[in-house]
């Protein structure tokens, strides 16, 4: 029961991959787009990846930060009438010119806008994790389906050639049954006045930013859902971690009794991977979740895992598009957002009672 949902979601991703070409030939316009929140990975990587998508076009722009709306507006060429703070973005409901709303927010207020973006009546993308507690993401997609529009969150990985041969490897068992799974994501992070390490705003450290990347890999390489979790955490910088998480290791056992040992931290760089044990092989990713310069490896020298670079957020907002105009489902949906939350709220419970825990279903 928890398998057969996993490999769904993993076709679903495929076929709306595949849905682009038919939307294109059918001379479907590009849809409108609009950023909420003008960080640093809206300017640096989304604002520049819908420059070259098929699908898709920047549309409008929500900011509390007037310099910064002056500074879009020059370079995309974005009309006033099309920019937004966070007092008027309900507004953007009368704006046609607007198809979805990209939630790129602190992860505590992601909620507060997908909901305020569904009441508008508009698509919404938005960036994980999908929000800072499960019973968030379970209002969020309560409202979009009230609103009766597609909610999708931002997975890039999932749409990245690399990891999806890697889910093909497992899923197909070219190296017999998945026995293991050893995964991890971190880095040394810098500015400790930044919000993600502001417990109201992140909602968590290392585990909510990256770590979340690791529990992805593990749950799409088992093609099922972890049933229980056992969790420890350390912090070296007390002062500067002392809301959030610094580092934390954790196991996740499936219900096929494939085990995985992850971990994820705040505290050194280097840890960037996955490496799946087969009963007739390995495979893996070093470096797995960066932007760019991915490399896929397995145990066998003929089956080598290579593939042209592509860009993370083009791909998956063209992926967006195409399921809206095709009318499809999107596959990373709310659903997928709230598992990973699920594992996350198992995983602080097992570090606040030292105990092995149940993982929550959706």
């Amino acid at each position: 029961m928890q398998r057969r949902p996993f490999l769904a979601t993993l076709g679903a991703t495929a076929a709306a991959l595949s849905t682009g070409a038919r939307a294109q030939e059918a001379g479907s316009k590009k849809l409108g787009w609009a950023l909420v929140g003008l960080g640093s990975l809206s300017k640096n990587q989304i604002a520049p990846a819908l420059q070259k998508t098929k699908n898709c076009k920047l549309a409008a722009i929500v900011t509390g930060t007037p310099a910064k709306a002056d500074e879009w507006k020059a370079k995309y060429g974005i009309p006033d009438t099309h920019v937004y703070n966070y007092e008027t973005f309900d507004k953007i409901a009368e704006n046609p010119d607007v198809d979805v709303i990209y939630v790129v927010l602190p992860n505590s207020m992601h909620e507060e806008f997908v909901v305020r973006g569904a009441k508008a009546g508009k698509h919404v993308f938005c960036e994980k994790p999908m929000a800072s507690s499960a019973d968030e993401c379970r209002r969020m997609i309560a409202a979009m389906k009230q609103a009766g529009k597609t909610l999708g969150v931002g997975y890039r990985c999932q749409f990245e050639p690399h990891h999806r041969e890697c889910m093909r490897l497992a899923r197909e068992k070219v190296f017999g049954d998945l026995k293991f799974i050893d995964a991890g994501f971190g880095f040394q992070i810098g500015d400790p006045t930044q919000w993600r390490l502001r417990k109201k705003l992140a909602g968590g450290g290392a585990m909510m930013d990256v770590g979340i990347y690791a529990i992805q890999a593990c749950r799409y390489l088992a093609g099922e859902e972890p049933v229980e979790v056992v969790a420890q955490e350390t912090k070296t910088d007390p002062v500067k971690f002392a809301e959030v998480d610094e580092t934390i290791s954790w196991s996740m056992k499936f219900p096929s009794g494939v085990l995985a040992s992850v971990m994820t931290t705040y505290a050194f760089n280097g840890a960037n991977y996955f490496t799946a044990t087969c009963q007739k092989g390995r495979f893996g990713m070093d470096p797995a979740y960066s932007y760019d310069g991915l490399k896929g490896w397995t145990s066998k020298p003929e089956l080598k895992i290579e593939f042209p670079a592509v860009d993370h957020f083009a791909t998956e907002m063209d992926a967006f598009a195409e399921a809206v105009m095709a009318g499809k489902p999107f596959i990373p949906s709310g659903e997928e957002g709230l598992r990973d939350l699920l594992v996350i709220e198992a995983i602080y419970q097992s570090i606040r009672e030292g105990k092995a825990v149940k993982v929550g279903t959706v």
